[in-house]
């Protein structure tokens, strides 16, 4: 395990970062926690509202079965600590989009306990990893939400996401750089994507995270912590991690001390301002909850659950590792969900594991990047990739050829044997062909010739691509290699 040399330079010294954050995740399922409303992102304001949402007196909340599945499972990812008994609380605060007047949360008895995620902060150095611990998962309500930008003198209220179960992932105060922070926050969305228990689209506010930051003294006790709140998206987090800790910094070493507070992060200016003093826990007056009995898990749910995880992106990046790829490699193709599906469906279809990562993460890569598409919208099939790479593989097509051929794919969408056959794309390691190509080639560059001939064997490289280039790019390279030595050697 590595440890981060990442600090922040004052006038006094150096400084550490201490770094945890409270994710919450949005659980991907049909229906709220307790009522049988609609989740579905985008609807018309207050249509997906049950009568629970909207706190009328006498309705009772009923756990979604679904929704602790899939914090089970999301625990069962990260190797936490599942507790077959949980119960859930009422954090009781006022606000104007929480109908009820209260949360219902897991502040005590959460679903899932102590677990960790292995992180590697440098992309170029995967090796370097870094273990952050998780305290818990809790199970939880989601508020409401506030347009304060629908009029000018009042606010309206959407209850569409109250009631929406979330997942609250709250780590251990274990990252020292927002580099750390920011690979803690990409990893966990990439695993609650590959077990399918939250979307991750931060841009949405389906996933957001309060981000703790304090500073100290290496070696020193943890200073005082703010809180920055609701920060959506992993850059905006490093962003938040680096201003709010040169703010302190900068407040202590003037003689000043930091409050306990929240604070709200602007990604315009990149800077965070004080929204709120801290609250202490008991501030909330948690109780029990009296409407709800305690969640008690028998060993077959936890056996369903277990068995439904897919292999997940360590177990990924190991077995293409084992297969000859390259760590980064390894950890690029599998760093997205979508990105590793559609590879793993390359090799069934039979393509070589090296070639096939070597291709995937230049080509294919290069060039949804390029047109602005995802994975998802490639207009090229793992199949169709996996006949491409054959075709290279057996000769057929030269790598400048393949080049050319996947251009038309991702105009055409046709099979890349379509294509060679209409284009007359095929490449040629007719020896008779070439020899006479590489004559005329000779017999027009003479001074190149001689130059060569005289010791400047740089010049191979000229007249290997003027053979190309005669023979349209069509040549088999190592044929071509071949005879010009020969022919030069002559």
């Amino acid at each position: 395990m590595t440890e981060s040399s990442y600090r922040i330079q004052g006038a006094t010294g150096e400084w550490e970062v201490v770094i945890g954050l409270e994710v919450h995740a949005q659980v991907t399922s049909n229906a709220k926690l307790f009522s049988g409303a609609a989740t579905a992102f985008g609807a018309e304001p207050n249509t997906q509202v049950s009568l629970v949402d909207a706190a009328m007196p006498g309705m009772l909340p009923v756990p979604n079965r679904e929704c602790i599945r899939q914090a089970v499972r999301t625990g069962m990812a990260i190797d936490a600590q599942i507790n077959r008994w949980s119960r859930f609380d009422r954090k009781n605060y006022f606000y104007a989009d929480l109908p009820q007047g209260y949360q219902i949360s897991q502040l005590y008895h959460p679903v899932v306990g102590e677990g960790h995620l292995d992180v590697s902060p440098d992309d170029k150095n995967p090796d370097a990893v870094k273990r952050i611990g998780i305290e818990r998962i809790h199970v939880e309500q989601d508020a409401g939400k506030l347009m304060h930008d629908q009029h000018p003198t009042k606010s309206y209220v959407d209850l569409n996401r109250s009631g929406v179960a979330l997942m609250e992932i709250v780590s251990r105060p274990d990252m020292r750089s927002p580099a750390e922070a920011g690979a803690y926050l990409t990893k966990l969305r990439s695993i609650l994507r590959y077990v399918g228990s939250c979307d991750g689209n931060m841009d949405q506010g389906s996933m957001r995270a309060d981000v703790n930051v304090s500073v100290r003294k290496p070696g020193e006790p943890f200073g005082t912590r703010t809180e920055t709140k609701n920060v959506n998206s992993v850059r905006f987090v490093m962003q938040a991690i680096e201003h709010e800790a040169k703010r302190q910094v900068a407040v202590l070493e003037d003689g000043g001390a930091i409050v306990q507070e929240t604070r709200l992060f602007n990604p315009d200016t990149g800077q965070t301002r004080s929204m709120r003093s801290k609250e202490d826990a008991q501030d909330y007056r948690y109780f029990p909850d009296p409407d709800l009995l305690p969640l008690e898990l028998d060993e077959a749910f936890l056996e369903e659950c277990r068995a439904s995880l897919p292999e997940l992106p360590d177990a990924k990046r190991q077995r293409y590792e084992a297969a000859g790829i390259s760590p980064y490699q390894a950890g690029v193709l599998t760093a997205e969900v979508e990105a590793a599906r559609w590879f793993d469906a390359l090799l069934e279809a039979g393509a070589a594991p090296v070639a096939a990562a070597n291709w995937t993460t230049s080509e294919l890569f290069g060039a949804l990047n390029r047109t602005g598409r995802d994975i998802a919208s490639s207009p090229v099939t793992p199949g169709q990739a996996a006949e491409l790479l054959a075709l290279v593989a057996d000769g057929t097509l030269s790598g400048s050829l393949a080049k050319q051929v996947f251009e038309v794919m991702l105009e055409t969408g046709d099979a890349p044997a379509k294509i060679v056959e209409d284009r007359g794309l095929k490449q040629t390691s007719d020896t008779g062909a070439i020899e006479a190509v590489i004559a005329e080639v000779l017999a027009k560059n003479p001074n190149q010739l001689e130059q060569y001939r005289g010791g400047k064997e740089a010049l191979f490289g000229f007249f290997v691509g003027q053979t190309m280039k005669a023979m349209g790019g069509k040549a088999n390279p190592a044929v071509v290699n071949d005879l010009l030595k020969k022919a030069l050697a002559g």
